[in-house]
């Protein structure tokens, strides 16, 4: 078994592209992490691809364009884990010796679409009007009764993360909000207003992964893969405790024994933030405060670049926005950049050991349809 070693990584800045091929996004993303890698392209031996709503054989139209057209290609649909997945899947292929090098991308566009999220037609908690907005709303109204928090409080998420995106130049949103503004903004599913909520966008990211013997022959610069977990919801019939995520919780817990760290081990976080009241949950989740704790792990600053556990310091799925199956890869992206110390002014100092965290899927009686952890060091 293989150790396993990112040495290459690049995105596509997000946006709002309603003029430009999905396709086109893709191409950008992988030849940017190629190049990066300083690999030839015939040393890449396999690709795999996430997507939710990039069609059919999306992979393969962007090796086509990038001189990859003989490879195989796994195209991979895992909701807004699509392209943590495909991470996960090309981690176990070098791991196992199946491939030497392969390439990973994930990319969504959702410009052209309105509207939340759909859910299947025969999920009957979607048919009953439970959207990503309105769980993450009942999940608030349960956390500010549980802990006698409030929503102000929660809006610090949103504040925080748009502050940390004025230094990704990739980022969708590039200006600062205030908490009254974000309570300002328009209601969308009570206690959530508009910028409590992450944007749907347009985006692409890409990594190149081999094993670490691989690395050391060429002399890359690698960043190690300690952890690789992928988890599916578990079916909960009846009660289901909307302020803790069990998908996360056993994720992280299996995450850490992989990688043989816990959660004090952590320097920085990218977590999958679509809703603010989401980030304040997956830091009781992922281990770094106690249940009921999470909002004054918030404003004490622990979460803030500069601070103990800086969290999307990219700007998070908030500011630097959501094509969900190019985020877990764009997470990843984030973390290599941080732990080569090339993050910039929002380089968080010391960095030695960073998680990601992508979760998503709407499946009736599960907490969430899949969840995505990485652990990665320099």
């Amino acid at each position: 078994m293989s150790d396993v070693v990112i040495i290459g990584a690049a995105m596509a800045p997000f946006g709002r592209f309603p003029e430009r091929p999905l396709t086109d996004l893709g191409v950008a993303a992988v030849r940017a992490a190629i190049k990066d890698a300083a690999v030839a392209r015939s040393s890449i031996t396999a690709a795999f691809v996430g997507t939710q709503s990039g069609g059919s054989m999306i992979g393969q139209r962007i090796m086509r364009q990038c001189g990859l057209p003989a490879i195989p290609v796994v195209n991979v649909e895992n909701a807004c884990s699509s392209g943590s997945t495909a991470l996960h899947l090309a981690i176990a292929a070098v791991r196992s010796g199946v491939h030497e090098t392969v390439l990973v991308a994930g990319l969504d566009k959702l410009s052209h679409a309105s509207g939340t999220l759909p859910r299947h037609s025969d999920d009957y908690e979607g048919s009953l009007g439970l959207s990503p907005p309105a769980l993450y709303a009942m999940r608030a109204q349960r956390y500010l009764h549980d802990y006698k928090a409030d929503i102000r409080d929660v809006a610090l998420v949103c504040v925080k993360n748009r502050r940390h995106a004025l230094g990704n130049a990739n980022a969708l949103f590039r200006s600062e909000v205030t908490v009254d503004e974000v309570m300002a903004s328009r209601r969308v599913a009570d206690p959530l207003t508009l910028l409590h909520c992450c944007a749907r966008s347009d985006g692409a990211a890409s990594v190149v992964v081999t094993s670490a013997a691989r690395a050391r022959a060429i002399g890359a610069k690698a960043i190690r893969v300690l952890a690789s977990d992928l988890c599916s919801g578990r079916y909960m019939p009846g009660f289901r405790d909307l302020t803790s995520p069990e998908i996360t919780v056993r994720g992280a817990r299996q995450a850490y024994e992989a990688a043989g760290v816990a959660s004090k081990d952590i320097d920085f976080a990218e977590v999958h933030d679509a809703f603010s009241i989401a980030e304040v949950l997956y830091y009781e989740a992922l281990g770094f405060c106690s249940r009921g704790e999470g909002i004054p792990l918030l404003k004490s600053g622990a979460t803030t670049l500069g601070g103990s556990i800086p969290v999307n310091v990219s700007g998070g799925l908030m500011a630097k926005g959501h094509p969900p199956g190019a985020t877990g890869v764009a997470q990843v992206v984030e973390a290599v950049e941080q732990l080569r110390g090339r993050a910039g002014s929002r380089q968080v100092e010391g960095a030695k050991v960073g998680l990601t965290h992508c979760t998503g899927g709407g499946v009736s009686g599960l907490d969430h349809g899949a969840c995505t952890i990485h652990i990665l060091a320099r």
